[in-house]
């Protein structure tokens, strides 16, 4: 798991009814394909049970798992931010519940109320320093002089 806090606990009290009132519990079965690296992305999910792989393209191969995703989690920013397109693929490992958003809904919101719209950045900001510090810390395990991967460093 990257980031401990549930996006509603990341809300402000007074803002996590207007945000629970959007939210549409799914559940997917194991393989599902969520979205392909290079889509539209509008919408997003918050894992409640199960996993979701995430994927990169890989010419001539089947696309490489670069991180997989559990309860709790963030799945999905690329909504966040223009062009509004996926950088990787997902699909699910196993039987999965999440809450699902969506996007340009979320967005107006966001840009409708400040107090909102900077918890969601600061939470999606949080989300994103934290799988950067684990990618990282993976790349130095597989690449990185014998004994770095291990350490907890800052990087």
């Amino acid at each position: 798991m990257t980031t401990a806090k549930d996006l509603f606990d990341a809300m402000p009290p007074d803002r996590r009814r207007r945000l629970r009132d959007l939210a549409r519990p799914v559940s997917l079965p194991r393989a599902t394909r969520l979205f392909e690296e290079g889509g539209r992305a509008d919408r997003f999910w918050i894992i409640r049970s199960g996993q979701v792989a995430l994927d990169q393209h890989v010419p001539g191969r089947r696309p490489a798992v670069v991180e997989t995703l559990g309860r709790d989690e963030l799945l999905g920013w690329s909504w966040l931010f223009p062009p509004y397109l996926w950088h990787l693929g997902a699909e699910t490992v196993g039987p999965v519940d999440a809450v699902e958003f969506d996007a340009p809904i979320i967005r107006d919101l966001c840009e409708s109320d400040p107090v909102l719209g900077r918890a969601m950045y600061h939470y999606v900001a949080e989300t994103v320093a934290d799988r950067l510090h684990g990618t990282r810390t993976r790349l130095l395990a597989l690449y990185g002089p014998q004994g770095s991967g291990g350490e907890d460093q800052d990087l």
